[in-house]
């Protein structure tokens, strides 16, 4: 199946939240994930992701292991996903490492989940903020037949209307990218206040 999803800045939180607050109940859950690619960064540059994740939600925390193949709708880069839980988050970790993969990326997503239907789709509304990075963003997801996926996404694009996301506002930006130009960033300010702070030292 594929992932038919469309991610856009919210520039008007509370709005979207009481208007998804109106359609379902809200799981509050909080999402720490490590990405992994071969030494050679293959799996980056074929479009593919493989990611552990673990889940804390209330009373629970879960993890999965997903994979996720190159993108099958260049607009929207809505991709195959193949997921799976897991019962021993760090067994996996260990188990890729072993197998020669690397922990590119970790990070943590704040999420607002809602599982709602609309025009016949079961979707999953997602309210995301990433502390690194700032802002709000909702993702909104339905499974799709090859065949159906672009239907699925002019049904995911005409519920983001409902809620009162424009077409400007989509973005195709990875939390990855933006996680990682965040860091580089912060390590480039850090330097640049070393450099005007230090001072020789003078015999």
């Amino acid at each position: 199946m594929i992932e038919a999803e469309l991610k856009a800045r919210v520039r008007s939180p509370e709005a979207v939240r009481r208007a998804l607050d109106s359609r379902a109940a809200a799981r509050t859950e909080v999402y720490r994930d490590t990405y992994y690619d071969r030494p050679d960064g293959s799996l980056e540059k074929a479009g593919q992701e493989l990611r552990v994740r673990t889940i804390q939600g209330a009373g629970e925390t879960r993890a999965v292991l997903t994979y996720k193949g190159a993108a099958v709708d260049a607009e929207s880069g809505s991709k195959p996903e193949h997921e799976t839980r897991v019962e021993d988050a760090p067994a996996v970790h260990a188990m890729l490492a072993g197998l020669g993969y690397v922990p590119v990326i970790a990070f943590e997503k704040r999420c607002r989940n809602y599982d709602i239907e609309d025009r016949g789709r079961r979707m999953l509304a997602t309210l995301v903020r990433v502390p690194e990075i700032g802002g709000t963003y909702l993702e909104l997801e339905t499974l799709a037949a090859e065949h159906d996926v672009a239907d699925a996404l002019a049904d995911v694009r005409a519920v983001l209307a409902d809620l009162g996301i424009a077409d400007e506002d989509l973005t195709r930006e990875l939390y990855t990218d933006a996680v990682a130009a965040a860091a580089t960033d912060a390590i480039r300010i850090a330097l640049e206040l070393w450099s005007a702070t230090d001072t020789p030292c003078t015999g």
